[in-house]
């Protein structure tokens, strides 16, 4: 058995596993959606949103370059605010991992259903899930190669849906040789159609198309050279991601008025089949069920990474630590998906809403972590006297201003009608975190000292 996590992941391995979370079914079929509700000045809630999201990376980048520890910002919440904010940091980011896995699975089943629609969908998930979980019972760099090629294939289609929306812009492609310019984006109500309050209601839709960022943290334990790794990884990937949704969309809303898009249809498969593409549908349905399980690999790793990290700090059964030869967490990785093989379930009995259902909830587990990462962040600045090479800008400024952000994004959830039940999932879940904690006394006596020892 290994005793420690490998560091066998590349920078190009940790890149392209976030850019693999965050571009996904959100971009390829929910784009349409948060464009007709903000309009062209969905344009301006993305560079917002994600100067916020950059600041939240840098905020864990700084700590993960500096102290690459098993179990990331559940880790440094440990250290830096105590055992009992650790602990509901690291449990409540494994429920994370688990919905999203489950929101994947189910997605992978959905879209298989329009080539196999004799076939039921459970049948997929059930696929994905003995796929995906195979997979990451190999050696960590395995499972950094398949992510990368996963997230290829996502990054390769935005750059050729930019290429070819803007040849339709501006030679005239696809549309009788007549430049379509840029006029669409601002002739049909302006910048703001719905005003200033449909940008402030986009806020909180699209600021979840970041989540799953934050596995850059949870991967450095087993990154190659983190002090070089993590930074190189945290500045190229949020400028990638802003580049392709912001791109795409810009793209998008150039060449189609915004009030006339369907929200049920994706805007890639117009545009593809607009440059004569005829298997334009087909070939966007691959792109989504890849976009799928690369985000369902990142989030078994991410959960199975987890739990070992709990178990060593006492939080959860410590066998969970075990690693194999090949420095895997065996045990965490079955134990994931044996929690996902929930979904399976589901998808065999209400097929038709576990996807709505799982995303609404989940809101408020990533404000949680998000949150966590930059009060941590804020403790452990106070400590540090030597100055560091890797830095959050403009701190604390940039913190608070975050922080305020994420506040706001809670007060929105609670708003909607549609988002209101993450809130009471997520103050239920906090709740019985706590009663447990408070009645077992779950990894009270462990010290700081030997969380740090927990890192490869």
């Amino acid at each position: 058995m290994s005793e420690s996590l490998q560091r066998r992941l590349t920078p190009r391995h940790i890149t392209f596993m976030a850019l693999g979370m965050c571009i996904g079914a959100g971009l390829f079929l929910g784009s349409a959606s948060t464009i007709r509700l903000a309009g062209p000045s969905v344009l301006f809630a993305y560079l917002f949103g994600g100067a916020m999201i950059f600041i939240i990376m840098r905020a864990l980048g700084e700590m993960a370059a500096h102290e690459p520890i098993a179990g990331s910002f559940a880790t440094y919440a440990h250290k830096y605010l105590g055992p009992f904010a650790g602990y509901l940091t690291g449990w409540n980011y494994w429920i994370l991992m688990m919905g999203v896995g489950i929101a994947e699975s189910t997605a992978v089943g959905i879209y298989m259903k329009a080539w196999f629609p004799e076939l039921p969908q459970w049948i997929w998930a059930f696929g994905s899930v003995a796929m995906i979980g195979g997979l990451n019972l190999m050696a960590v760099k395995v499972y950094g190669e398949l992510e990368f090629w996963f997230a290829l294939i996502k990054v390769l289609t935005v750059v050729l849906m930019i290429l070819g929306g803007a040849t339709i812009i501006w030679l005239g492609w696809g549309n009788g040789g007549h430049p379509m310019g840029l006029s669409n984006l601002w002739t049909h109500g302006g910048w703001f159609p719905n005003g200033i309050t449909g940008m402030v209601l986009a806020l909180p839709v699209l600021v979840f198309s970041f989540g799953g960022i934050e596995t850059i943290g949870m991967a450095a334990a087993e990154a190659a050279h983190p002090e070089r790794t993590i930074p190189r990884a945290v500045n190229s990937v949020i400028w990638r991601i802003l580049i392709f949704y912001v791109g795409a969309l810009f793209v998008i809303m150039a060449i189609y008025p915004w009030n006339q898009l369907d929200a049920n249809s994706s805007p890639f498969v117009s545009t593809f089949a607009k440059l004569g593409i005829p298997q334009a549908a087909g070939l966007i349905n691959f792109v989504v069920i890849t976009a799928a399980l690369s985000s369902f690999n990142s989030t078994t790793f991410s959960g199975s990474r987890m739990l070992h990290s709990l178990a060593s700090k006492g939080q959860a059964p410590a066998a969970m630590g075990r690693l194999s030869a090949h420095g895997v967490p065996v045990p965490g990785v079955l134990v994931t998906l044996v929690f996902l093989l929930f979904g399976v379930v589901m998808n065999y009995l209400v097929p038709g809403r576990i996807f709505g259902m799982m995303m609404s909830i989940l809101a408020f587990n990533t404000v949680w972590t998000w949150g966590m990462v930059l009060i941590a962040h804020w403790c452990f600045r106070q400590r540090q006297v030597v100055p560091l090479a890797f830095r959050l800008r403009a701190w604390p400024l940039s913190s608070v201003a975050c922080l305020a952000f994420l506040a706001f994004v809670w007060v929105m959830l609670g708003y909607s009608p549609d988002t209101r039940v993450a809130l009471y999932v997520g103050v239920g879940w906090i709740a019985l975190l706590s009663l447990a904690y408070k009645l077992f006394g779950i990894g009270r006596n462990i010290q700081v000292a030997e969380v740090v020892s927990a890192a490869p």
